[in-house]
């Protein structure tokens, strides 16, 4: 019985490079649209930044797209995949506290539902890496991966 739960084992541990990959893919894709709003309408997006309360909030306006414009290539590429998505999880950890959370959890209701699924995935992606399917793996071996 052992025997037969280490070959279940093995063979459902051949999807997890590619669950990381889509992983990866998945949060880029989802993080393009805001992302393009974002950068579309800096100054705008500063005001609305402002408020919300955010100190220095052009400033923050243009951190938080930066890091998701560097963010969403990175995870394509799966490069430093644990570091950025330590960075794009605090990125949506604040955006859950500060603009999601009066909402409720309902994702009709603009609540922390989605943004909670993305922070959750993050998490995923730190603590397992990018995958085989990733620069990581290619350029740091298999403990980065």
């Amino acid at each position: 019985m052992r025997e037969m739960f280490a070959e279940i084992a093995v063979l459902f541990g051949y999807g997890q490079s590619l669950s990381l990959l889509l992983v990866r893919l998945a949060l880029a894709y989802g993080f393009l649209k805001p992302l393009m709003l974002k950068i579309k309408n800096l100054p705008e997006t500063g005001l609305w930044f402002e408020s919300l309360g955010i100190p220095i909030p052009h400033f923050f306006a243009y951190l938080v797209s930066g890091t998701e414009a560097i963010g969403i290539i990175l995870l394509v590429l799966g490069l430093m995949t644990r570091f950025v998505s330590f960075a794009l999880g605090i990125v949506m950890f604040v955006a859950i506290l500060v603009v999601h959370w009066p909402h409720g959890f309902s994702a009709e209701a603009m609540g922390i539902e989605i943004p909670l699924y993305y922070l959750l995935f993050f998490f995923i992606l730190m603590t397992q890496g990018g995958g085989r399917f990733s620069l990581d793996r290619l350029f740091f071996g298999r403990s980065a991966s």
